[in-house]
């Protein structure tokens, strides 16, 4: 039976921390779970419940920082300094996993030695809702080439998981290396693909984890797209700096996710001109962004019609949200015209 260690860096969660842990000690057959609690000098009652936690259960082990050492560097005690069975999960105190999850990411590890982490779907728990019902039947499972998923990533310029769903294999983990502390919001983005760079990625079609959304992660959405949009930049060349010697065309690839990200900071302001919300986006930042990541984002099909949102305005261009902005010269003035004469009241 393969060993899981789960290791669950806490600050100020102590509220979701039971539910946390025991979601990693129940039904999770078919594995040998270790569970280590890091409890960062939290200021409300997360070291007193990791404490009852781990008295309840001898699978449950809690060391507690004096002083706050940040989550980068808790990552790297737990994974590094602790963690040395089969697999290992880093699960943050607020997001839980589903019934199974380690049985079954450790079973198609155990079937398929070269595959270095497996993740599946992750279930959002959003405020004030009820949690959705996890899929935890599996209708399948891929094994992707790393270098192949990697390249992928470069391509979406985004890790495509939410953290909670990543099981790995611990001799990989090691072997890669710790957490960089110089990415602090971004850290996970580039190590899944360091890791993908070392082994084979197993992906398996079932909810895996539930990971939470808050109040602030929505309600800031719109202000957070630069700040996102840079963190992403930066674990992209930070991955490049450990590991570009390992992709032959790793300039081509730098490329491809700075061409991809300029887009995407250009796309962000035409949403907020197409939304009505230029006031609370830094526009100007954005298509700023967008020219340093890639000098040549004038020629994006993108930045065009982001031209046309500008000329038309923002007053009158969330009426034509369900416009192609691309379409013929000829019906982009019709539909004006029409913009015109509605707000005329003709």
């Amino acid at each position: 039976m393969s060993r899981v260690d789960v290791v669950i860096p806490c600050y100020n969660y102590g509220r979701f921390l039971t539910e946390c842990v025991t979601s990693t000690l129940q039904d999770q057959r078919g594995t040998d779970v270790r569970v280590l609690i890091i409890d960062d000098a939290s200021q409300d009652d997360s070291a007193e419940i990791a404490q009852k936690l781990a008295a309840a259960d001898s699978r449950v082990e809690v060391v507690v920082h004096p002083t706050n050492r940040g989550h980068i560097a808790t990552f790297n005690e737990g994974l590094f300094e602790w963690a040395d069975g089969d697999y290992c999960v880093l699960l943050s105190a607020d997001d839980k996993l589903t019934a199974g999850a380690l049985g079954r990411a450790a079973a198609l590890m155990d079937e398929h030695p070269n595959v270095g982490f497996v993740y599946g779907h992750a279930v959002p728990i959003r405020p004030g809702r009820l949690h959705p019902s996890a899929r935890t039947k599996a209708w399948g499972s891929t094994i992707w080439p790393g270098h192949s998923w990697a390249t992928r990533r470069f391509q979406v310029a985004d890790g495509c998981m939410s953290s909670p769903e990543v099981v790995v294999r611990t001799s990989v983990q090691h072997q890669v290396g710790r957490y960089d502390s110089r990415l602090p919001h971004t850290s996970d983005i580039e190590m899944w693909m360091r890791l993908a760079l070392s082994a084979d990625v197993g992906y398996i079609r079932a909810d895996q984890a539930y990971y939470r959304l808050h109040d602030s992660n929505m309600s800031n959405a719109y202000a957070a797209a630069l700040p996102s949009l840079q963190e992403r930049r930066r674990a992209f060349e930070v991955l490049l700096e450990h590991a570009g010697d390992r992709l032959a065309n790793a300039a081509q690839l730098s490329d491809t996710v700075h061409r991809q990200l300029a887009r995407q900071a250009l796309s962000a302001v035409a949403r907020a001109y197409d939304s009505g919300r230029t006031s609370q986006v830094p526009v100007e930042e954005l298509i700023e962004f967008a020219f340093d990541c890639w000098p040549a984002a004038g020629r994006l099909n993108s930045y065009r019609g982001l031209q046309l949102r500008r000329r038309i305005g923002p007053t009158l261009t969330p009426y034509l949200r369900l416009l192609n902005l691309y379409a013929p010269v000829r019906r982009v003035k019709e539909c004006m015209a029409l913009v015109h004469w509605r707000l005329l009241g003709v």
